[in-house]
């Protein structure tokens, strides 16, 4: 199959800053090849819309980790950690530690607040963090539904092996197997890790658009070597093959895309302009719902001095 190299500027977006780092991406023909969504080229993969990698680094015993109170609305987020531990407190008022394999599941729908942060016990230790904050946006009908909080114990998860591959369903459906982490939309997210190479065949296992983002080792694709921090997105929906290197560790996530665009503004993700404007007038009006006995506040970027 002939390659074509076609250099397109795309960015990784970090939660709750204005941080934007240019990358590069590539078509490698059956994939295109580039860091984690949204950029420029491809806005989505399904109806996910935000991926960021946190780590792996280590947390120091001065500088804990600690986000602010931030508001998101018009999507549901999904936590995922390899390792460390984040304590989750939200307008809700759900309180929930989160550790590394089980999942942090929270519909923000009209309008949310939480804070992210070092377990109180973890506070002044060394510890490594590693794992996904991922968005997913929710059906046109559904962005104003009230919101809600799921945790999903990593012991709930379906959990598989074929060959030298360790399969585990995060969220949605694949592969004949249904994660009990309540959705709005068909979609799919797995973790596959592997001891020695594996060839990953995708033959309507998975259905919608599919995306490969590489945490750790290689895989190859169209004859081509493709490393740790890259993501590749199928160029073809339900199918497709890749050799998985043994010591890899690659996450799928994906599915089929909605009928309409989706917009993002800072946390907001809405199928309509208007509702992102509204969004960030009742944030800057500090009119979203608080986190019960949290005064802190993130600005809208744009706000910032």
């Amino acid at each position: 199959m002939a390659v074509c190299s076609i250099p397109i500027t795309f960015h990784q977006a970090m939660s709750n800053t204005d941080l934007i780092i240019p990358q590069r991406s590539r078509d490698i023909g059956d994939f295109l090849v580039g860091r984690f969504i949204p950029f420029i080229h491809k806005k989505m993969v399904g109806p996910f819309s935000f991926i960021d990698h946190m780590g792996p680094v280590d947390v120091k015993p001065d500088r804990p980790f600690d986000v602010d109170q931030h508001p998101h609305c018009g999507l549901s987020t999904l936590t995922y950690l390899l390792e460390g531990e984040i304590m989750h407190r939200d307008s809700i008022g759900t309180v929930q530690r989160i550790k590394p394999g089980s999942v942090n599941w929270m519909t923000a729908g009209k309008g949310v607040t939480h804070t992210e942060r070092s377990p109180d016990d973890l506070r002044g230790k060394s510890y490594k963090m590693n794992g996904f904050q991922i968005w997913v946006a929710l059906p046109k009908e559904l962005e104003e539904i009230e919101p809600s909080f799921h945790h999903i114990p990593a012991e709930d998860l379906p959990i598989w092996e074929d060959g030298g591959a360790s399969f585990k369903l995060i969220a949605g459906e694949g592969f004949g197997k249904i994660s009990p982490v309540p959705v709005h939309s068909e979609l799919f997210m797995m973790e596959i890790s592997t001891t020695e190479d594996y060839l990953l065949e995708i033959d309507r296992q998975l259905k919608g658009e599919i995306g490969i983002l590489i945490e750790t080792g290689s895989i190859t694709a169209c004859g081509n070597t493709v490393d740790a921090g890259n993501m590749l997105i199928s160029k073809t929906d339900d199918a497709c093959n890749l050799q998985i290197v043994g010591g890899s560790r690659i996450m799928l996530f994906g599915g089929p895309p909605f009928p309409e665009r989706r917009y993002i503004d800072w946390n907001f993700v809405s199928s309509s302009k208007e509702k992102l404007e509204e969004a960030v007038e009742r944030w800057n009006n500090r009119e979203f719902p608080e986190v019960p006995g949290d005064s802190t506040y993130v600005p809208h970027p744009k706000n910032k001095s």
